[in-house]
């Protein structure tokens, strides 16, 4: 038992659980927005627009039982909102992940393009060069990029 709650410790204590637990607390926080948003901007308009209560007035009787078809829609509209706002997040971080991944090629590519080295002496050399000005040394072939 000791072993299972110490394990349960390391597993709380990792940062992956943390920024899980703020994103479900900030999570929480936007979904109250969007349920003020819906609930009071968007079905006053259209209880105006079909001429209502002040509720999406979609309720049906069937024997004791109400059906309120107008929170359906609501929830509805809800989600929408919520997963338009998500999908645009992540796309935005794919985005973001794309440029740092063509970034660091870019750095890499920069790396190996590094000026070219004398195989005498181990000094750098301008491409090309078939003698080094720091030894003399012949370099055949002229003198290559070093990978």
């Amino acid at each position: 038992m000791k072993g299972f709650f110490s394990e349960f410790r390391e597993f709380i204590s990792r940062g992956n659980v943390m920024d899980m637990a703020v994103g479900v607390i900030i999570g929480g926080a936007f979904t109250a927005i969007v349920n003020s948003l819906v609930g009071d901007i968007i079905q006053p308009l259209i209880t105006g627009l079909t001429g209502g209560s002040t509720e999406i007035g979609l309720v049906v009787n069937v024997g004791a039982a109400q059906l309120n078809f107008g929170a359906f829609i609501s929830a509805i509209i809800n989600f929408v909102i919520i997963a338009f706002i998500i999908f645009c997040l992540v796309k935005s971080m794919n985005k973001l992940s794309e440029e740092t991944r063509k970034l660091a090629g870019k750095q890499e590519e920069e790396k190996e393009a590094a000026a070219p080295i004398c195989p005498h002496c181990l000094e750098e050399v301008k491409a090309g060069a078939t003698r080094c000005p720091h030894c003399g040394g012949e370099i055949p072939g002229g003198a290559k990029p070093a990978a």
